[in-house]
């Protein structure tokens, strides 16, 4: 009888111990870190600015508090409020609307050669596209949404549907990383004048992704650094993440060569699944 109570409890320790080292090991791979120790790790050895804000509480969080104030061309991360504003004044009612009809011109991006709904065209940033809307829009409504939601240093003076692109002997609109953070704090919150139906629209062009945690939104924008002296691109990406207990509001910029928003995209989700926001 003693020899088999021992067996048996030989037997449950060993399962126990399996038991703990499983929650062990769980717990190391699964391990989270404060969100900005998880930004200053991914951007540590590269010419990243990045930023995140609490849509909350609005606390800013970032390792460098002097680069995300350097404005610089936004490049197709402006397609966000050229959507809002395209609703807004009624030339967009809905993301499946049939947006964009190709005018046969081969362009170097097969994705834009064909026709696009408004969803198609955010999502693979059809350049073409986003100048018809805000050359249809006008300068004067263009300039009245740039002022009302206070964009950058709100200059359109390069033309209406180029303003927000860099282009050689030209001076675009600019807008630094902790602005456009900020400024989709406020969309977030409801606190800018867009109606329920634009933001309804944008919401559902912009998302990426859904997990248990949350949900992930965001637009890339890609282009040539026309402020450095090197053969240098811009790479952005712009968005916000809601989760169960709190949302923020991100801005990633690198700068390099060739690279783009892509890269930035790949940065904020590294520094999603560190710090455990929605991965």
């Amino acid at each position: 009888m003693l020899f088999v109570n021992n067996k048996i409890l030989r037997t449950t320790m060993i399962r126990c111990t399996v038991i703990l080292l499983s929650f062990l090991c769980i717990n190391a791979f699964s391990k989270t870190m404060p969100l900005l120790d998880a930004i200053k790790e991914t951007v540590a050895t590269q010419d990243i600015t990045c930023v995140f804000v609490n849509c909350k509480s609005g606390e800013i969080i970032a390792p460098d508090s002097v680069s995300i104030k350097t404005r610089y061309t936004p490049c197709s991360t402006f397609k966000i409020w050229n959507t809002l504003i395209g609703v807004e004044c009624q030339i967009i009612h809905s993301a499946t609307d049939s947006f964009y009809r190709w005018d046969s011109i081969a362009r170097s991006i097969p994705s834009w050669n064909r026709n696009l709904t408004l969803k198609e065209a955010f999502q693979v940033s059809c350049v073409p596209a986003y100048q018809i809307l805000a050359r249809t829009i006008g300068n004067e409504q263009m300039y009245k949404w740039i002022t009302i939601i206070n964009y950058g240093d709100k200059d359109i003076s390069s033309g209406v549907d180029d303003f927000w692109l860099p282009r050689e002997g030209k001076k675009s609109i600019k807008i630094s990383s902790l602005e456009q953070a900020q400024l989709i704090r406020k969309l977030v919150n409801g606190e800018l004048t867009f109606n329920q139906q634009s933001q309804n629209v944008l919401r559902e062009i912009m998302v990426i992704e859904t997990t248990s945690k949350g949900v992930f939104y965001g637009k890339t924008g890609s282009g040539v650094n026309l402020d450095s002296d090197k053969e240098q691109s811009l790479g952005w990406f712009v968005g916000y993440v809601t989760g169960r207990d709190q949302n923020y509001s991100f801005a990633c910029l690198i700068k390099g060569i060739n690279v783009s928003g892509k890269d930035s995209r790949v940065i904020i989700e590294s520094i999603l699944r560190k710090s455990g926001l929605l991965f």
